[in-house]
């Protein structure tokens, strides 16, 4: 089933790059479970890498419900049943390792993009 819809989607939009960004699911937690939203503000934030300026600001930051652990390993479980699949029908996609800080990640998708691996012969 999954298969033909990514043929359905690969028809009607074609697609010139897929990555793969392999990430633990511990570190996907750490990054979805410590995001807030400032209701006054919209300003977004993480408690561990972007904690607010001030205690006042913290009392009142929200988190989305989608973001609570247990939403989230619902989430990554559909997602790892899925995933072979994905890597099956995308079998030029190129795996990254997406537990890094978000700009090396941004450059190994831009060297992959610029500068791509050879294609391997059959």
């Amino acid at each position: 089933m999954m298969t033909a819809l990514f043929n359905v989607l690969s028809q009607s939009y074609p697609l010139g790059w897929v990555f793969f960004l392999n990430v633990p699911f511990d570190s996907i937690a750490e990054r979805l479970t410590l995001r807030r939203t400032d209701p006054v503000t919209g300003e977004r934030y993480h408690l561990m890498y972007k904690p607010p300026p001030t205690m006042e600001i913290q009392a009142r930051l929200l988190q989305n419900p989608k973001d609570a652990e247990e939403r989230i390993k619902l989430r990554m479980d559909l997602f790892y049943r899925s995933a072979a699949d994905l890597e099956q029908f995308y079998r030029q996609a190129i795996t990254l390792n997406g537990d890094q800080d978000p700009y090396t990640v941004f450059e190994y998708i831009e060297s992959g993009i610029i500068n791509p691996l050879p294609k391997k012969v059959p």
